[in-house]
């Protein structure tokens, strides 16, 4: 297993070389520094002002060549900064990014690790519910609730969730973040319960066609001749054998929940990364979008490698080679 492990990351360093290379040339190819620089300092600002903003954030440089330093370039610059983890500072107010992700982290993880477990908790069981009485009119009227679910958009759920419980019912507010452990379960609330609604359709029609597929296998057929019950089969039988694609479709998601969600942190107003990145396309902050764009690339990847490998967790027959 280590031995594919040492090849997945070989490929992934490949990858991420791609990543950075096709983000040089999103960033500084199609917006020349001229263009970055005026719209961090002002269209009307003097030449020595943008000469001077370009010099202090390094875009000064020749952008992929230069004859007398050949390491000193904006392309050189780009991979030392993003594979040495130095971001530098923001384009729009100087601030370290660091110091903004450090900031933004708690945030979207308060968000995103309840959102997580509870969804869970919630569309793992509604699967198997569905699935326990599949071909009947529950699991046909659960099928289209799952589809009704997933055809209405996610801003649609966060504008109802916000008008009827928020401004309507005043059980939370409709926006806002505090971190105090007093009150952060108001706050968290809506976007919470929103979050569920709005993926529920999605993960609850997977997990049941994960069932029902499962449901037809050798195993199970033999389990039923034994003697045992439908309940105990689905839990004990159907359910241990599906953690494959279960572990597929969950750890897939874990990058996402240190990055964050976007349009619930942007609406509900909770200073996260994904707020961050929001913000960073709002101002054409360039440096703090190029660098949350990368550390999602590398979560992306990093999950990856983490599906494979709990592979080999739950399943004995799972040999990585």
């Amino acid at each position: 297993m280590w031995a594919y492990v040492v090849r997945r990351l070989a490929y992934s360093l490949v990858i991420i070389l791609g990543v950075l290379f096709l983000l040089f040339v999103l960033f500084f190819l199609v917006t020349t520094p001229d263009d970055i620089a005026r719209k961090a300092v002002g269209e009307k600002a003097p030449p020595q002002a943008l000469e001077q903003w370009k010099k202090n954030h390094g875009y000064d440089k020749p952008r992929f060549w230069n004859r007398e330093h050949p390491a000193d370039s904006m392309l050189v610059d780009h991979f030392r900064r993003m594979l040495t983890f130095d971001f530098g500072n923001s384009d729009a107010d100087d601030t370290p990014i660091w110091r903004r992700l450090r900031s933004g982290a708690g945030p979207s993880l308060s968000l995103t690790l309840p959102l997580f477990a509870l969804g869970l908790l919630l569309t793992i069981p509604l699967g198997l519910l569905v699935a326990f009485f599949r071909e009947t009119y529950i699991d046909r009227m659960g099928v289209v609730l799952c589809v009704l679910a997933m055809s209405i958009s996610t801003v649609l759920y966060i504008i109802g969730g916000q008008y009827l419980i928020a401004r309507v019912l005043r059980w939370f507010p409709i926006s806002g973040f505090d971190p105090s452990p007093v009150v952060i379960g108001r706050f968290l609330a809506v976007p919470v319960l929103v979050g569920l609604l709005a993926g529920v359709g999605d993960s609850v029609r997977f997990y049941r066609a994960v069932f029902v597929e499962e449901s037809g296998r050798d195993y199970v057929r033999t389990a039923r001749a034994k003697g045992c019950g439908e309940a105990r089969i689905l839990v004990h039988h159907v359910l241990r054998n599906s953690l494959v694609p279960i572990l597929t479709q969950v750890v897939v998601v874990i990058p996402s929940l240190v990055m964050g969600s976007i349009l619930l942190e942007s609406f509900f107003g909770i200073p996260g990364l994904g707020s961050i990145t929001v913000d960073a396309i709002n101002a054409n902050d360039f440096a703090t979008l190029r660098t949350m764009v990368y550390l999602g690339s590398l979560l992306f990847i990093l999950g990856q490698i983490l599906t494979d490998v709990s592979y080999t967790l739950v399943d004995p027959r799972v040999r990585l080679e």
